[in-house]
């Protein structure tokens, strides 16, 4: 099946926010509401795990702050972990639902990598939020991807449970910018800042100024010395001197 075009976010977005507990810790929930309030309305607030155990108690003032609901799932047998299928199964029911132009997924698993790709494919946006460690495939499955330390300021060394995993590497930036620019240019080489942010998150999901220590765009590029910036900071181009270096490589 091919994927249909993700509607662009729009302040009427209706956004089912789905929250893997067992994965994220519920001192980030203020933070993760308020960015995506970016993206939408969230419509849908719901938060999955065994709130049985004593593992997610730091999560009730949390629920009740945010008026996230909390879904009960027992971890039946040990070492499987069934929040995984009680989200994924009421993520397809809100889909056939026909209720949500979108969904945010909160989880650094990458059991969740085929569901945002089936809520792609069904035309809804869909913006994942979870640590760096989460694997690449399941940053690409969505539109958007972002990172919990960007917006919580929390460390990027993997979690404890978490022994074996890796932080994702940033894009090389110049790499990166130079050729979206040169991709989106006019003929006087000069490209429209939106058309190149536009490239740039078709092809990286996780691509943010913020990861680099912007909170722009505008202020990202600006800092580079091998670009040129219109004075309004609405276009850019490769600087002429950057070209010529490039050329004698």
């Amino acid at each position: 099946m091919t994927s249909s075009p993700a509607p662009a976010p729009r302040h009427d977005t209706r956004l089912g926010v789905l929250i893997d507990a067992d994965n994220t810790s519920g001192a980030h929930a203020g933070a993760i509401l308020e960015e995506l309030a970016t993206y939408g309305v969230p419509t849908v607030k719901r938060a999955y795990g065994d709130w049985t155990t004593q593992h997610l108690a730091g999560w009730k003032d949390s629920l009740l702050a945010h008026a996230i609901q909390p879904m009960q799932q027992f971890a039946n047998t040990r070492g499987k972990n069934s929040t995984d299928s009680a989200l994924i199964i009421d993520a397809m029911d809100l889909l056939y639902g026909g209720n949500l132009d979108a969904f945010a997924l909160v989880s650094s698993d990458s059991d969740f990598t085929r569901l945002a790709t089936r809520l792609r494919e069904a035309g809804k946006l869909v913006v994942g939020l979870g640590r760096r460690t989460t694997p690449p495939a399941l940053i690409a499955a969505c539109d958007r991807f972002v990172f919990l330390e960007v917006i919580t300021g929390a460390s990027s060394a993997p979690a404890t449970d978490e022994p074996d995993a890796q932080v994702t590497a940033l894009p090389d930036l110049r790499r990166l910018l130079r050729s979206a620019v040169e991709s989106t240019s006019g003929d006087d080489g000069w490209a429209h800042l939106s058309a190149v942010n536009e490239h740039i998150q078709k092809r990286h999901a996780s691509f943010d100024p913020r990861n680099y220590g912007f909170s722009k765009l505008n202020a990202l590029v600006r800092d580079q010395d091998y670009l040129d910036v219109s004075h309004a900071g609405n276009v850019v181009r490769v600087r002429l001197t950057a070209k010529k270096a490039a050329a004698k490589k």
